[in-house]
């Protein structure tokens, strides 16, 4: 009787099949199940999928929603904000106009600061914004396709990951491609050896930033043959890349410096004040970065470096202030934290003499509460903290 057993939907007996599963009045086979769950899935994703709507946000909301994380840097600020704002625009809008022959171009965006002035808190905000999915990739891992490291298909494959594989997602993300001045191109001379993790990834990641369809490894890592790839398409992929670029105002400054020879001008007094405002294609180009890659960032703009007004507002003002963090912290276990003006000014001078960013403030914080939090128990209700407890954790420690 049992031999006799088959599936009700494709006929299939149970000697052909894997296994049967028993309902009241039928059977059906583990084939016809995989090919149900492929349609349903496949019909659920496309009604999911027709649902998706990125909120265009007007450049001014943007830029008032960066302020409550960001301290300063308004004209990098306004900048991203606005590449943001006709990026996103042109992607709800590129349907209506394509039997128009105007083709809008992608707003990749380079953005260029020391460390700890907030590259990445910027584009990590503006994702948190919109709500898109967002990845941050290292630069300095990739490597040319063939050789130890990364290929940078792996950027992809990050950012898949970032959304369960919801491709229709993905191709809606941004990417930061963070310390993108390590994969300058290592000499002008030739060299006996390939630069494969300077100009060889450089040339790689051309037909990622431009707009392609790129075959993604699912798991990252090396491709291999016969390894299922997934396609995703990059045309509307948000690339902002970041670096520090030390020693491109050096690279400014001679090339202004040759512009005026032997005498001061009012030009170059000006120039002076800050060379950053002075930065040209072909100062990246004399800085290592290939003239195809310099053009798939057409938005370029820079970071100031911070000041210790600044440092002192990133630690109290931003909607994820270290001092707030802390007294959260500390209020989840029902305690008070006080903190004095000039305790939060020796962490500030302190940063700010090592040079550290941002970054630094965290660092020296974890210093100071250390103790406090590791014998949680055994602190009192109110906890203040003044300069000689700081002075104390920071320099005597």
């Amino acid at each position: 009787m049992e031999d006799l057993l088959k599936c009700n939907f494709c006929g299939k007996n149970k000697n052909e099949i894997t296994f049967l599963i028993s309902g009241i009045n039928g059977h059906i086979c583990n084939y016809c199940i995989e090919k149900i769950y492929s349609i349903v899935q496949k019909k659920f994703l496309i009604k999911k999928n027709n649902n998706k709507f990125i909120k265009i946000q007007k450049p001014k909301e943007i830029k008032f929603f960066l302020d409550k994380y960001v301290v300063g840097q308004n004209e990098a600020k306004k900048i991203i904000s606005v590449a943001v704002y006709n990026h996103y625009k042109r992607i709800q809008e590129q349907h209506k106009h394509k039997n128009e022959n105007i083709e809008i171009e992608k707003s990749n965006v380079l953005l260029i600061g020391e460390t700890g002035t907030g590259k990445t808190l910027l584009a990590k905000s503006i994702s948190n914004f919109l709500k898109v999915p967002f990845t941050i990739a290292d630069a300095t891992t990739l490597t040319e396709a063939g050789y130890v490291g990364e290929d940078v298909e792996s950027i992809l494959t990050k950012l898949l990951q970032s959304v369960n594989y919801d491709i229709e997602s993905a191709e809606k993300g941004i990417v930061f491609l963070d310390e993108i001045d390590k994969i300058s191109r290592k000499s002008n001379n030739p060299s006996i050896t390939r630069d494969v993790s300077g100009e060889g990834v450089q040339q790689a990641l051309l037909k990622i930033l431009e707009g392609s369809v790129i075959n993604v490894p699912p798991q990252g890592g090396r491709k291999h043959p016969d390894q299922k790839m997934i396609q995703i398409n990059t045309e509307n992929i948000l690339f902002i890349a970041g670096g520090t670029f030390d020693g491109i105002e050096k690279i400014i400054s001679d090339r202004i410096e040759q512009m005026s020879i032997g005498f001061i001008t009012k030009n170059k007094k000006n120039y002076e004040k800050d060379y950053m405002k002075n930065l040209l294609a072909k100062d990246l180009k004399k800085f290592g970065l290939i003239p195809e890659i310099i053009g798939r960032f057409p938005i370029i703009t820079y970071l100031n470096p911070l000041n210790k007004n600044m440092l002192k507002k990133i630690l109290v003002e931003p909607k994820n202030a270290l001092i707030k963090q802390y007294k959260k912290l500390f209020d989840m276990d029902n305690i008070s934290l006080n903190i004095t003006d000039e305790a939060l000014d020796v962490i500030v001078d302190k940063t700010f003499e090592l040079g550290l960013g941002a970054r630094g403030l965290r660092m020296f914080c974890e210093k100071i509460f250390l103790d406090y939090i590791f014998d949680i128990e055994n602190i009192q209700p109110i906890l203040n903290i003044d300069q000689n407890i700081v002075k104390q954790k920071l320099f005597y420690s």
